[in-house]
């Protein structure tokens, strides 16, 4: 392929190891720190298209929501201070990770997921009590602070415990929490809604304490990685949790010989803010900034978080929309697992590749039958065989997502980055995901007002940049020991003009012979 690279790391090192039980679940707890981000997502739509919601906090929507049926139903929705509730907490998950990457390097992965958990249940309980919207906004923000700190830690954590060849695996934990969270939220939302007495929004948002509880008790029994222990000056603690994670009877002297290395290397970088700017972090940079840029703008959060007011939207009436949103979420769960089982034996490209085809393919027929139906004066209404297409190439979408761009978005990232500028990373591509996820969410409900079924072909477009980009920027990283990862760059057809010879330092056994292949 013209431009694209696949990098060969057959010959790179496969350090000895397997996967322990002490691994699966350490990786498992750390991992439910996903559930705080995906229930989040999946409650905010179902909130605000429940009547007693709307009536008590956005009196406005709510009697714009009952006229649409004469009026323009693309717009029943568009109120910036309803966008409001939904994308206030991403811009607190974007400020609060830089905060997080200081916390997560100076204490240790668990305190920022433990802090994380912490704030997240205190602004469920704000949520669930609310009485106005000044409330609402503010446990809202203290719900993004909670998920800009899981989020920076966790999908660190779990690259860091897992044996290299299984990294993939393990780390999609996260996103299969993620969407395990957003399922819940859909099905407790489907149940809430049919409260008679109006109160059922309180239960949607209070269990979010549920999730946070989780991921702040687990942490607790959570032990530090060995890149963390090592970083903050306990050489033998290190040693002694890398053979318990690599197994009592494997050899790990090699492994924590590259990871006392790559600590060393690190400590000489004083500013890693400043350091990731150098040229030679280029190809990371680039990475840390674009990954995150294109998943929000697959158009992805446009069905999670508003699956519910965009069903309604099409005409669906309440129950069924929200039924459709807890089947779309169905669809993201078994997706997922196949990412899990997919990545570390097919790799990321053509997961990346393959999801993206899938998504253009399926928003481009979205934005044609909404527009047959609708047209531009988006009058008009849908019959249930009609619907279930719409809802079928919904579903197909989200599966695409699921196994290429949602999980990947968060693996690639977190697995590229070296340890001396590796909290640095990580807060850059959270900080960037939250503040496209920010104007997504903001914007959504105008957009559709406005762009009305081009929406869908506006998205569409971007897929297709991003797929490019993926194909001819990404190099395949899949078992390459962290450590190790410069390799990979320095044998990119593109990234490697950016790494002298001199910045690669991986052990004295070091894989200088990697080729690439046609």
């Amino acid at each position: 392929m013209a431009g694209g690279a696949v990098v060969s790391t057959g010959a790179g090192k496969d350090y000895p190891g397997k996967l322990t039980l002490f691994v699966f679940f350490t990786c498992v707890v750390a991992a439910t720190g996903g559930l705080i981000f995906g229930y989040d997502i999946g409650i905010s739509g179902g909130v605000t298209s429940m009547d007693p919601f709307l009536k008590k906090f956005f009196p406005e929507v709510y009697r714009k929501k009952q006229m649409a049926d004469k009026n323009n139903q693309y717009c029943k929705y568009d109120n910036q201070l309803l966008q409001t509730f939904t994308s206030s907490l991403y811009l607190a998950a974007l400020v609060s990770s830089f905060f997080a990457a200081t916390v997560t390097r100076v204490l240790g992965r668990k305190w920022s997921m433990f802090a994380g958990g912490l704030t997240f249940l205190i602004g469920a309980a704000l949520n669930g009590a609310a009485e106005n919207v000044a409330m609402l906004i503010v446990g809202r923000i203290l719900l993004g602070v909670g998920v800009g700190f899981a989020n920076q830690s966790v999908p660190v954590y779990l690259s860091e415990m897992a044996p290299a060849r299984l990294r993939g695996m393990l780390n999609i934990g996260f996103q299969l929490m993620i969407t395990i969270g957003i399922l819940a939220a859909e099905l407790i939302n489907y149940g809430t809604a049919k409260i008679k007495a109006g109160w059922g929004w309180r239960v949607s948002l209070a269990l979010a304490a549920v999730p946070a509880a989780i991921i702040t008790l687990g942490s607790l029994f959570l032990p530090d990685t060995p890149n963390s222990l090592i970083d903050r000056g306990h050489p033998e603690a290190a040693e002694r949790m890398l053979r318990r994670i690599r197994g009592s009877d494997v050899d790990v002297s090699e492994e924590y010989a590259d990871l006392v290395a790559a600590s060393e290397e690190s400590k000489l970088v004083q500013h890693p803010w400043r350091n990731i700017i150098r040229r030679k972090y280029r190809a990371q940079l680039t990475m840390a900034i674009c990954i995150p840029f294109f998943q929000q703008l697959t158009g992805i959060n446009v069905i999670m978080f508003y699956a519910p007011v965009l069903f309604d939207t099409l005409g669906f009436k309440s129950d069924a929309s929200l039924m459709s949103a807890v089947i779309t979420g169905l669809v993201n769960v078994f997706a997922t697992l196949v990412s899990i089982f997919t990545v570390d034996r097919l790799g990321r490209r053509k997961l990346f590749l393959q999801g993206g085809a899938q998504m253009v393919v399926c928003q481009v027929v979205v934005g044609t039958l909404i527009a047959v139906k609708f047209g531009t004066s988006g009058i008009g209404d849908i019959p249930k065989g009609y619907a279930a297409v719409v809802v079928l190439f919904i579903c197909m979408y989200v599966a695409g997502f699921a196994w290429s761009w949602g999980p990947l978005g968060w693996l690639v990232p977190s697995e590229i980055f070296p340890l001396e500028i590796r909290p640095a990373g990580q807060s850059i591509n959270v900080s960037v995901n939250m503040l496209f996820t920010f104007v997504i969410a903001q914007a959504f409900l105008t957009m559709l007002c406005h762009m009305k079924f081009g929406l869908f072909y506006f998205f569409a477009g971007w897929v297709v940049i991003m797929t490019v980009f993926i194909a001819l920027f990404l190099p395949e990283t899949k078992n390459v020991p962290i450590e190790e990862m410069v390799l990979v760059w320095k044998s990119h057809w593109f990234w490697r003009r950016f790494i002298g010879d001199h910045d690669v330092h991986v052990g004295a056994n070091h894989v200088s012979s990697n080729k690439l292949q046609p």
